[in-house]
């Protein structure tokens, strides 16, 4: 099938001429081909991101100021930065356990223990996995078909979460260990690529039983024997102090003088060096492709991967294509013909602080507000501020409506982020507004084995009785201190 100009506007709903014209537009002048990462996350989402990569090639401008390929930009405010020094950071150590799963994954392998999965050229076997530790994440806001999520955190013996918050998955844990927040300890803090290290001091003592990450694990570290060799012997602010002090020494052995941590601390932040200001992503590789070859096998960018052809897999053949997903608009809309786009929320960082004032402010009626055109809205006679009732097989969730023409005509928006608060007789159900009740479990392929929780097709009603109340903002009748 001939990739032209008319084939990719059946698909796309973009006019063969304006894409034409965007053709010729980027090979006039210097253009930088960009993606989000909200491409990958949906099925077969490597195919837009290694063709983006493969039309800046085209174009001939990678390594170039202003030109070539960038990802994700948009998205995080360091991307795009100039790399610098590293930063101080605490060592991972050895891991005793040499097994992992891409993390997408999790409720497969509590559900399926020895079962076998495809995996960037390998196959691999889930392990069978009793207890579950979770500290510093919340699978509960970032998985998808939140019902088997639920289902695989029962079937574990033991389930423990650090949380300063009872969120969705702190309360499907047996056991919570309530951990400080970042203005109750002392800490460093630094971005990927930022220039500025900034000093954390504790602003408020620890509330209640709270106590930070390094305490709990260093206790747990005592009665597994293992204290002496997990603290070394420092407290949290001893080693706050080590691993400033060997950076210090690391840096100075690259010729830049850092302050002493009282000098930083006290100023409250210092500027990380930045080896070269004006440097341009690809610029070695361009002016010696040989003396700076890439991590890829062939050393070059590889438009064909004979490493991914290799695997032969259908579902990522060893050059980037269209594949059509399972879900999608182009399809017949059968039962439920809206295209759900669950996208990252304007009012808090994915669920973080969805208890706060500026989160609640922006629902309606409770909800989390769901966008969709109002063409769409008056055929299903839903008014704008409503509440309506989103659904599919796997799910469904309540929301308020906000109607606007900035979405298209086929498709509803809806943040993700909302607290999971399952109705009690039915965990399917989101009283609260949570798209992954609705979102497949399905992996982006079996290369990556990554999330889809980007799209899904979905119905949508009027929701005409009284709407249930939402109860994930306040703690569980249950929970009560050991």
């Amino acid at each position: 099938m001939p990739k032209t100009p008319a084939w990719a506007a059946a698909l796309t709903g973009i006019a063969a001429e304006r894409i034409r014209a965007l053709a010729r537009q980027m090979a006039a002048g210097r253009t930088m081909i960009t993606v989000s990462w909200s491409l990958q996350r949906a099925e077969h989402g490597e195919q837009p991101v290694w063709l983006g990569l493969v039309l800046a090639a085209m174009l001939g401008q990678i390594g170039l100021p202003g030109g070539g390929f960038g990802h994700g930009y948009g998205s995080a405010g360091d991307i795009g930065n100039p790399r610098r020094m590293p930063a101080p950071r605490l060592s991972q150590g050895p891991n005793g356990i040499n097994s992992c799963i891409p993390v997408a994954r999790i409720a497969d392998m509590l559900l399926h223990p020895g079962d076998t999965y495809d995996y960037d050229g390998q196959r691999r076997r889930y392990p069978d996995v009793t207890c579950v530790y979770w500290s510093g994440g919340n699978p509960f806001h970032h998985h998808q078909d939140l019902a088997g999520l639920r289902r695989a955190f029962a079937r574990p013996q033991t389930v423990v979460v650090h949380e300063p918050f009872w969120t969705a998955t702190a309360r499907h844990a047996d056991i919570v260990l309530p951990a400080t927040m970042t203005v109750e300890r002392d800490d460093l803090g630094v971005g990927g690529r930022d220039s500025t290290l900034f000093a954390m001091p504790q602003l408020v003592e620890p509330y209640a039983q709270a106590r930070d990450d390094y305490a709990i694990f260093a206790a747990l570290a005592e009665r597994l024997q293992a204290g002496a060799a997990f603290t070394e012997g420092r407290t949290a602010g001893q080693w706050l102090r080590h691993l400033y002090g060997g950076w210090c020494s690391d840096m100075r052995a690259a010729g830049h003088e850092m302050p002493p941590f009282e000098q930083f601390w006290a100023a409250g932040s210092l500027k990380i060096p930045v080896p070269d200001p004006g440097q341009v992503l690809l610029s070695a590789f361009r002016r010696d492709p040989a003396g700076s070859a890439l991590g890829t096998p062939s050393g070059k960018i590889e438009i064909f991967s004979a490493t991914i052809d290799s695997f032969g897999y259908a579902d990522c053949p060893g050059h980037p294509v269209w594949l059509e997903p399972a879900e999608w608009l182009g399809r017949h809309p059968g039962r439920y013909p809206l295209q759900l786009v669950a996208n990252q929320p304007r009012r808090r960082l994915h669920s973080q602080l969805d208890v706060g004032a500026y989160s609640q402010e922006g629902k309606i009626r409770g909800r989390e507000p769901a966008a969709m055109n109002p063409g769409d809205a008056a055929a299903r006679g839903i008014a704008d501020g409503s509440c309506v009732r989103i659904f599919n097989d796997r799910g469904s969730c309540l929301a308020g409506v906000t109607l606007t023409e900035d979405v298209r005509p086929g498709v509803v928006q809806l943040s993700t982020g909302a607290w999971y608060d399952p109705d009690p007789a039915d965990p399917s159900f989101c009283r609260h507004g949570n798209p992954n009740v609705l979102t497949a479990d399905r992996p982006s392929s079996a290369l990556s084995q990554g999330t889809t929780g980007q799209l899904a097709m979905v119905g949508i009603e009027p929701y005409d009785a009284v709407p249930p109340d939402v109860s994930v903002h306040r703690p569980p009748v249950t929970a009560r201190p050991l």
